[in-house]
């Protein structure tokens, strides 16, 4: 008992040096290596990105306060880093995986994240965040369940189950990379997988999961594609919505869900039909073509091959924007915490500040670039945060160089990193109107744990505030945001650090529509924002600089 005690304080007080995380809770430790190998999810083979030998990678399966630990291998020939999509990070950026925050992971080397899933419960996934990386993998589900002492709102399921689906490309991501970088954007996607695979329906398609007839199964579906969102339905069942990204919702049955792009959502399914094969179906919304996937999923002890009566996917995205509107908070349920989500009354927070960002498509130097607010956002070689901790942002970026209000006409385009300057707890909150000009659906991530209070068709105008939903609009991390459109979201200003907003549409995120927030800890205290971990890596202008002092307790 007392060796047991010691590793456990051992322990403690290795992970605390680093970054402080809480001792207490139950650590799991991952390694990974990042490998190339050939992969086919349309049947023609591309060089795609392994994790541990699996495409799509492993999954991360954990609970409520859980530390996770993984030590990430990259045997690639260029630089690799992840981020963990939403993620709250409590305190600790450090651990975000975003260029913004972190240094790439160099060929040949590893880094080790340190996180903790505090106070999180729900669907999520990870994915690679370099280069054109994510066009040919590198990405995994990761979930987060719930303490055994909280109460989830439904029965435990027959088992778990996740679903990553997405459009891809055949040309490979150095290919990609040189068309965007020739100032055009990507084009329609040849196809669509679902977990890396397309049944053929010749009847020897191994299935996707199994299930026994007359349980209940859980399954979570992500969409971890580049520009396309996906439909996705199951061939006679229906789907019970229970959960997204991290907040319970209310419990309707949808025949077929639209999943837009970095969107997670958790459904239950019963097997509750005559026990044979049946199709999983992904399918593109909003192209001019239609590109579908389909998978098996097959009762145990069945015997038949799936119907060929394939279901449809609906039409119009005026479809998509009703069935969003029926998406609601479960004010009744507990979700990490004992306290009900309904216990959190956002809509009586008075607004801070009000930004609106509006994107466009422009040239510049004859090669296409999308903007916010006439800014289109250029990575540097010194990440955000390390240059804003070692004190030499002003060699870096500006603050707040965008106008929280676009300009009526934009005359030229500007490159350069988009960083505005919020203040700590300033009344908690800050709000957002994103607003879509006449191009593409878009679907865009902001900081964890924000509220969407409204998306609507037309031109944003003071009374629409009348529309809002102040009462149990869904907290997630992303939105879609429709042609012609806009969208309001509300952001909780509490957790210090630098924070990524930025467009899931990974041609317009590549091409500039990104920014980044900066909460600073007013105090430079610990008990606001961890230290600098002291195996970070560093970059750029700040490498080899001496480290800084720490925060004070």
């Amino acid at each position: 008992m007392g060796r047991l005690m010691l590793i456990s304080m051992l322990l403690c007080f290795w992970a605390g040096s680093m970054l402080m995380i809480e001792c207490g809770d139950p650590y799991i430790f991952f390694e990974w290596h990042v490998t190339y190998g050939t992969i086919s999810p349309l049947g023609v083979p591309v060089k795609g990105i392994l994790i541990n030998n699996e495409f799509p990678g492993p999954n991360i399966n954990s609970t409520t306060n859980n530390n996770v630990v993984v030590n990430v291998f990259n045997n690639l020939d260029e630089p690799f880093l992840i981020t963990w999509h939403g993620i709250q990070h409590r305190k600790n950026s450090w651990q975000d995986g975003v260029l913004g925050t972190n240094c790439p992971i160099p060929p040949g080397t590893n880094y080790t994240y340190h996180f903790q899933v505090k106070d999180q419960i729900g669907s999520y996934m990870y994915y690679p965040v370099t280069s054109m990386h994510k066009a040919v993998g590198g990405f995994g589900g990761l979930r987060i369940n719930s303490r055994p002492q909280i109460p989830v709102p439904y029965d435990p399921p027959a088992d778990d189950y996740t679903i990553m689906i997405g459009d891809w490309f055949n040309k490979g991501h150095v290919a990609l990379k040189k068309i965007l970088d020739s100032g055009r954007n990507l084009g329609r996607a040849d196809g669509v997988h679902i977990n890396g695979k397309v049944a053929k329906g010749d009847g020897k398609d191994e299935p996707l999961f199994t299930m026994e007839a007359g349980k209940t199964y859980r399954y979570r579906i992500c969409n971890a594609g580049l520009k396309t969102s996906l439909n996705f339905r199951f061939q006679g069942h229906p789907m019970k919505l229970v959960e997204m990204e991290g907040s319970h919702t209310v419990q309707n049955d949808y025949e077929s869900l639209d999943v837009h792009v970095g969107q997670c959502y958790t459904v239950l399914v019963t097997a509750g039909k005559e026990p044979r094969d049946y199709y999983v179906v992904a399918s593109t919304r909003f192209t001019k073509r239609e590109a579908t996937a389909m998978g098996i999923i097959r009762y145990q002890n069945g015997k038949g091959g799936p119907s060929s009566d394939i279901p449809k996917p609906p039409v119009g995205w005026a479809w998509s924007l009703n069935q969003f509107r029926t998406f609601r908070w479960n004010l009744t349920a507990s979700a990490a915490r004992p306290n009900p989500q309904g216990s959190y009354k956002y809509g009586g927070i008075n607004i801070t500040r009000t930004i609106t960002l509006a994107n466009t498509a422009e040239k510049v130097d004859g090669k296409l670039r999308y903007a916010i607010n006439g800014v289109s956002f250029v990575e540097p070689t010194t990440p955000l945060k390390l240059a804003e901790y070692y004190g030499v942002a002003n060699k870096i970026f500006k603050y707040d160089n965008i106008p929280d209000e676009p300009p009526t006409k934009i005359s030229k385009v500007t490159l350069e990193p988009i960083v505005l300057n919020m203040t700590h707890k300033a009344l908690s909150k800050l709000y957002l109107r994103i607003v879509k000009r006449p191009f593409n659906l878009g679907t865009w991530m902001a900081m964890h744990s924000s509220l969407w209070r409204n998306v609507e068709i037309g031109k944003w105008s003071p009374e629409k505030r009348m529309n809002y939903n102040l009462l149990d609009a869904v907290s997630r991390h992303t939105i879609q945001v429709f042609p012609h459109s806009w969208a309001a979201i509300l952001i909780s200003l509490d957790n210090c650090g630098m924070w990524n907003i930025r467009s899931e549409i990974w041609d317009r995120h590549y091409l500039g529509q990104q920014i980044y927030i900066s909460l600073l800890s007013p105090n430079r205290s610990v008990r606001d924002e961890y230290n600098l971990p002291e195996d970070v890596m560093t970059c750029g202008v700040v490498e080899g600089m001496p480290r800084p002092p720490p925060f004070s307790s």
